[in-house]
């Protein structure tokens, strides 16, 4: 690893991984490939060190719980190794004689990776799988409160990787204390940035001459219609909404619930352990939420009793209070309840039927958070499908905890991951999870086939016919 300091230092951090990824490309095989991967899962997966991640997580970002970010790190990881296990990454993928084509998989290089102090374990690691998976060598740049946790992982990758004797300048990171300065020279000297975390990151990346994948905002929209079970319904968003305290991107922020089913919903949600502050008492968790206009950092991914006692709500709502739900009908830049809170509260909106839930869940996404994923809660087979039509979304997760679904689940098929690409809405470069496809380029063998060029009368007739030549 090169010591922190000038550019020449973070070129010279460059060089090594890429040496490193030279060897591994060229001494590679699939199996070679996997046993990488199986390295790094375990470096994180095995309990013990499991264990002293989230408790190390928590304790130098003082974001989330620990018992959620074992869930977080065990079943992230599995997930993805599931989702890895028989995907072809190396040698010939298709060899097609019909269009004389041989389709050959190929690593991109050196990746550069910034990861959020949201997830500090999570994401590096499921990054680093990625990379190792299709033979790349990884370099990460994490936020200054994820430093120390990034710092263990590598040291337990590296413990891994001496067992089966891989070159540990595959897996890398900035030293500390990284600078902005530093993250920027590793955008422009990767063949490939990914970022993970604020959408200043984000534009940076794709501003440094290096091809990258950004990922975008989330402030997840929920629907609750007349048609829905409630109970369920209720249940499902409580989980969803306090797991890690509401640190992930993809937890509800905002939940429009229709008027036909609104109080035997809040009635669903207190057994649940939600509670409801009335739109008359919004201002004050408002200027409690955001003093000076930003986020309390006293506040965001913190335990329920501490949210309760900051916003000062103690003794005003139910004793076993999990999360609360602020009324609320205003959406925009002078209505903060509308945005990502990154806590364990969430704006609650009243609709007078589906279609208005709609208009309001659009008003929500133009606003912050397009691109990402809304959910609904429904028994109507079509309305989903419609969502999917017209919403500007990525995603439209259907009946499910939304931080569980979103991201991939066991009881769905999307693929495990940290990181959602947003499309065009959210102005990235993917629409979907990151995942091992992004890390991986092809190079094709194409050979001369017969040829088949049509006739104008084969493409054209139909158009001739109905609009003349």
């Amino acid at each position: 690893m090169a010591t922190h300091g000038t550019e020449n230092q973070v070129d010279a951090l460059v060089a090594t991984a890429r040496s490193a990824q030279a060897g591994f490309e060229a001494g590679g095989s699939q199996a070679r490939y996997n046993r990488a991967t199986q390295a790094a899962a375990w470096a994180i997966m095995e309990p013990g060190r499991n264990q002293v991640l989230a408790e190390l997580a928590v304790r130098t970002t003082g974001l989330g719980n620990v018992a959620d970010k074992i869930t977080k790190n065990h079943r992230k990881t599995l997930g993805l190794m599931r989702d890895i296990a028989d995907a072809r990454t190396f040698g010939i993928l298709s060899d097609d004689a019909s269009k004389g084509i041989t389709e050959i998989a190929r690593p991109l290089g050196v990746i550069g990776a910034v990861v959020p102090s949201t997830n500090p374990a999570a994401t590096p690691a499921n990054n680093i799988i990625n990379a190792l998976k299709c033979g790349n060598a990884i370099i990460l740049s994490p936020s200054p409160k994820g430093v120390a946790c990034c710092e263990m992982l590598l040291g337990f990758i590296h413990a891994e990787f001496d067992k089966i004797g891989q070159d540990k300048r595959l897996v890398q990171m900035i030293p500390p204390p990284g600078t902005k300065a530093d993250t920027q020279r590793l955008l422009e000297l990767a063949d490939l940035a990914v970022v993970t975390g604020s959408q200043d990151n984000v534009r940076r990346a794709y501003s440094s001459g290096t091809p990258a994948v950004g990922v975008g905002a989330g402030n997840v929209t929920v629907i609750v219609d007349e048609t829905a079970d409630i109970a369920a319904a209720a249940a499902k968003i409580a989980a969803s909404k306090t797991f890690d305290n509401a640190t992930s991107c993809s937890s509800e922020n905002a939940l429009v619930v229709v008027d036909a089913v609104y109080d035997d919903f809040l009635k669903a949600m207190a057994a649940e352990g939600g509670a409801t502050v009335p739109q008359s008492q919004s201002a004050s968790i408002i200027e409690k939420l955001w003093p000076e206009g930003h986020l309390n950092r006293e506040v965001i991914a913190k335990d329920a009793n501490v949210l309760i006692e900051k916003l000062g709500l103690a003794g005003a709502v139910p004793e076993g209070t999990r999360f609360i739900a602020v009324e609320t009908d205003g959406i925009g830049p002078d209505h903060p309840l509308s945005g990502e809170k990154l806590s364990r509260v969430a704006a609650l909106y009243r609709a007078r039927d589906y279609d208005d839930a709609v208009a309001i869940t659009k008003r929500v996404l133009n606003y912050q958070g397009a691109g990402h994923s809304i959910g609904l809660h429904t028994t109507d087979a079509e309305r989903p499908v419609a969502l999917g039509r017209h919403m500007p979304t990525c995603r439209v997760i259907v009946n499910q905890a939304h931080c569980f679904a979103t991201g991939g689940a066991f009881d769905n098929g999307m693929p495990f991951s940290l990181s959602m690409g947003c499309g065009s809405w959210g102005g990235n470069s993917i629409d979907d999870n990151l995942h091992w496809r992004h890390f991986m380029q092809r190079t094709k063998v194409i050979r001369p086939i017969p040829p088949r060029e049509p006739s104008l009368d084969e493409i054209f007739g139909g158009y001739w016919a109905e609009a003349g030549r």
